[in-house]
């Protein structure tokens, strides 16, 4: 342990072990073995990692090395040899890089029934017993003078050994040992605790226990050892709390408690409903005056003690509370809204289990609100304490509650540089899963995601991985499929990339129906875990579009195109694409204002990328065609193997290929890695091209490409591939500024609709404009003028949405212009009659091509 030796201000204690792991990680490079000492590492581990007396387990253990085919790693080990010639071995070098697996037993060892027992204890010279899970958990005891044996599993009853036992007792006349069952005080050690202790009375052995107290985390025998928590007082208190967990009943738990701590009132638990009890001090003087005045001669020659524990029998009040175990697990707080739960955990005694919910300050201080809430949370459970029982167990529970940082969206988090999916998490290419309380912890730092309506489903197993789905995606989608791969696999690092660039682009696919959109982007959705395509922004509010694309980070954000020959357009005309502008660069989604006195806002930024699929190229403006990255698909030619992989796409499941989200944010560093090194490269290849003169879109696809050159380490892309991307995305550049300088093919259509009708006639047909250099249209007369000569042209709705950003004629403005048609003298009587206004409204254009 390292203490602070500031104890006023800090008087911090640290376990060194866990803030210093690299000293404790990679034993065999510091100790070398040799010849003369073949076990040197494995000493130096049992010893500075485990505080082992090296002389006490000398010849216990032997070094070996395990070598994983799988990784292709290998570590050194320290194994001990089992009872029926199987081995357990711990892995000391640099565990972590195994997963899960930091010990194992040998293949094909049945230790069922037996234990591993330390060559220097005799079982039939002690009177105590201790019967402990691990090696060096039983090492670690007998260092504190108690002989203890291992049973490796807490699954594991020793039936064998234990008949063995006594059958040498009974043979050479000696006492049979009692049994100290000290399993782990998790819930599977504390379940089995009770097991095997009921089992091993039936077998006619004397059982107590003894429990570790689970705190802030979980500690075993060796830690305390570490600790030097294994003095009498300690194992006082262990053994305290063992004679808790294997209470009869809730009267003989609670007066355990009142002898051990004397407080004449207090609540506990027992079988998960929770209890008061309250010592009624007259019930107690009067039962003790009768038990010193009694003649039975069983309590005359009992003693002080025993005398007192009959009277506290007598006069203890034992009353049920609540049918189940609410307990308050820590504190959240949301910093943005200032809204702050308490995270309880209900336990119910029947098989309905645990239920997790939050209650608010003002529900666990009011009895009234916490019996509401309890009843809301969880089905049937009932609080019928009085107000100042709950005030009591909330002073106890809430006391120095540990505290959980909390975000309010999924992926990855800027400020905890973490990946937060679900009940998984990546953080410095370590992969975590939530605890048991639904919150992560990385070191110190605990946090946990507040959203839970976004499922992500990745699979963890690495063996279950199809790989092979990377040739189908190239069969059916080509080029254009690793381009759209490439784009989200860099969306999960669309944080990191425009913090340092400043910008991420969008993409957008297009196409005919049936050209396989809606394939591609649930297949891409199946990567991260998501069974998901996208939204129509149109058919939603401005809150519920700014919600939904707050709701991910690191994510894409799919606009979905819908039915837009709805009669209701109030939606369809709410959203307009340049309201996507700021989050190229990671803008705020909106402003809302906070429910508090002050000036308040909450401005949440955009996390996530933009995709945009429809079978219409998106019109808008130039700075949004700018930052587009388009795919356009076609209707492919069918063949059998294109067919066949198409199928194979549709059915993979999420959890046959969701291992590649894994993998990439694994490899977080070494992407963005390459992507740095690249990035620069391409961008300078895009901006030598003279067919490319926007900056923006050079920057754009270059950074695509980079992203498709880090697909190499997810995926077996081949260097004939990335040369075809390359070729596609330079096509896709040269494309889109193409797209930039000319108008769409509506707006097109109408200029050479309008240069047609002007040529009808040598004076002005529809501009009315007396200013040379303007264009002044009358866009009811056109179209009706239009229709009379048969000429095509797009719905006026249209129009006026595409002719705001005309190239072809620059738009200024919609105003009254004095018309130079109607102005003219009437030809004769029937235009005299039909004379009309000389002022008429027009949408103003400057005559001449502005390219800019």
């Amino acid at each position: 342990m390292l203490y602070c030796g500031r104890l006023d201000k800090c008087g911090a204690s640290i376990y060194i072990k866990e803030e210093y792991r690299e000293l404790f990680d990679d034993w065999s490079a510091r100790y070398q073995r040799t010849e003369a000492d073949p076990v040197a590492a494995a000493r130096a581990y049992l010893e500075f990692s485990r505080g082992f007396d090296p002389s006490m387990i000398k010849g216990w253990y032997s070094q070996e090395t395990y070598h994983d085919r799988k990784l292709n790693i290998a570590s050194e080990t320290v194994r001990f040899a089992l009872p029926g010639g199987g081995h357990w071995e711990r892995l000391i070098d640099r565990p972590a890089r195994f997963g899960k697996k930091k010990a194992m037993f040998k293949y094909g060892s049945d230790y069922q029934g037996r234990w591993w027992i330390p060559p220097c204890i005799d079982p039939m010279e002690v009177k105590q017993l201790w019967i402990v899970e691990g090696i060096f958990d039983a090492i670690a005891l007998l260092h504190a003078g108690i002989s203890a044996v291992s049973i490796m599993s807490c699954n594991n009853y020793p039936g064998t050994e234990l008949a063995a036992l006594a059958e040498l007792c009974t043979a050479n006349g000696k006492r049979r040992p009692e049994l100290v069952w000290a399993l782990d005080g998790d819930n599977a050690g504390q379940r089995y605790t009770k097991k095997w202790a009921a089992q091993a009375e039936k077998d006619g052995w004397s059982c107590v226990a003894a429990q570790i107290p689970f705190r802030e985390e979980k500690r075993d025998w060796n830690d305390l050892w570490l600790a030097k928590r294994l003095e009498k007082e300690h194992l006082e208190e262990y053994r305290y709390h063992g004679n808790l967990l294997l209470a009869k009943n809730a009267s003989e738990k609670g007066l355990l408690m009142y002898t051990w701590r004397e407080q004449h009132e207090f609540y506990f638990t027992f079988d998960n409903r929770m209890y008061w009890f309250k010592l009624d001090l007259g019930k107690y003087n009067k039962a003790m005056e009768d038990l010193q005045n009694s003649e039975d001669p069983t309590i005359r020659v009992a003693n002080s003690d025993q005398l007192r524990e009959r009277a506290l029998e007598q006069s203890g009040g034992v009353v049920q509370i609540a049918n189940c175990s609410p307990r308050a697990l820590y504190f959240q707080r949301n910093e943005v809204t200032d809204e702050s739960w308490y995270y309880f955990r209900v336990d119910f005694p029947h098989d309905g289990g645990s239920v997790k919910n939050t209650f608010t300050g003002a529900q666990v201080a009011a009895v009234g609100e916490f019996t509401k809430r309890l009843l809301s949370v969880a089905a049937g459970a009932m609080f019928t304490g009085s107000p100042l029982q709950l005030q009591r167990i909330m002073q106890d529970q809430l006391y120095n509650i540990k505290t959980v940082q909390t975000i309010d969206y999924i992926g990855y988090s800027k400020e905890y540089q973490a990946y937060l999916l679900g009940d998984l998490a990546v953080k410095g290419g370590q992969l975590f899963k939530a605890n048991n309380e639904d919150f992560f912890e990385f070191g110190k730092l605990r946090l946990k995601s507040l959203l839970k309506t976004i499922p992500i489903d990745a699979n963890t197993n690495d063996a279950t991985y199809q790989a092979d789905w990377f040739n189908h995606l190239w069969t059916c989608f080509g080029a254009k499929g690793v381009i759209a791969l490439a784009f989200w696999t860099g969306s999960l690092f669309v944080e990191q990339i425009r913090e340092r660039y400043a910008s991420f682009p969008f993409l957008e696919a297009t196409g005919e129906a049936g050209a396989g959109k809606s394939t591609l982007l649930q297949f891409l959705w199946k990567l991260l875990g998501r069974d998901y395509e996208g939204f129509d922004p149109s058919k939603s509010s401005v809150a519920g579009r700014s919600r939904a694309m707050g709701q991910v980070s690191g994510m894409p954000v799919v606009l979905l195109e819908g039915d837009r020959s709805d009669p209701d357009k109030a939606h369809a005309k709410s959203f307009d694409w340049d309201e996507l502008k700021d989050f190229f660069g990671g803008g705020t989604l909106r402003t809302r204002g906070q429910k508090t006195g002050g000036n308040e806002t909450y401005e949440p930024p955009f996390r996530g990328s933009i995709c945009i699929s429809q079978n219409a190229s998106v019109v808008a403006s130039e700075a949004i065609m700018t930052r587009i990255v388009k795919l356009h698909f076609v209707r492919p030619v069918v063949t059998e193997q294109s067919r066949a992989s198409a199928d194979t796409l549709n059915m993979l499941q999420i959890e046959d290929v969701s291992h590649y989200l894994i993998k990439a944010l694994k490899a977080e560093a070494s992407i963005l890695a390459t992507f740095a090194e690249r990035v620069t490269h391409y961008e300078t290849e895009f901006r030598a091209m003279r067919q490319v003169r926007v900056e923006r879109i050079g920057k754009n696809h270059a950074q695509i490409m980079a992203l498709v050159e880090c697909l190499q380490q997810l995926t077996p892309i081949t260097r004939a591939q990335l040369d075809e991307v390359y070729v596609t995305l330079r096509q896709m550049a040269e494309q889109r500024q193409e797209s930039i300088n000319a108008d769409p093919s509506e707006v097109a259509e109408f200029w050479e609709v309008y240069d047609y009708l002007q040529s009808t006639s040598q004076d002005p047909v529809v501009n009315h404009a007396a200013d040379p250099g303007l264009i002044a249209i009358n866009l009811n007369e056109f179209a009706k003028l239009a229709a009379n000569h048969r000429q095509p042209l797009a719905e006026l709705k249209d129009l006026r949405r595409l002719l705001k950003d005309s190239r072809t004629h620059k738009y200024i403005d919609t105003r009254p212009v004095h018309s130079v048609i109607r102005s003219r003298q009437p030809n004769d009587a029937f235009e005299a009659r039909e004379s009309k206004p000389t002022t008429v409204k027009c949408w103003v254009f400057k005559a001449g091509t502005d390219s800019k």
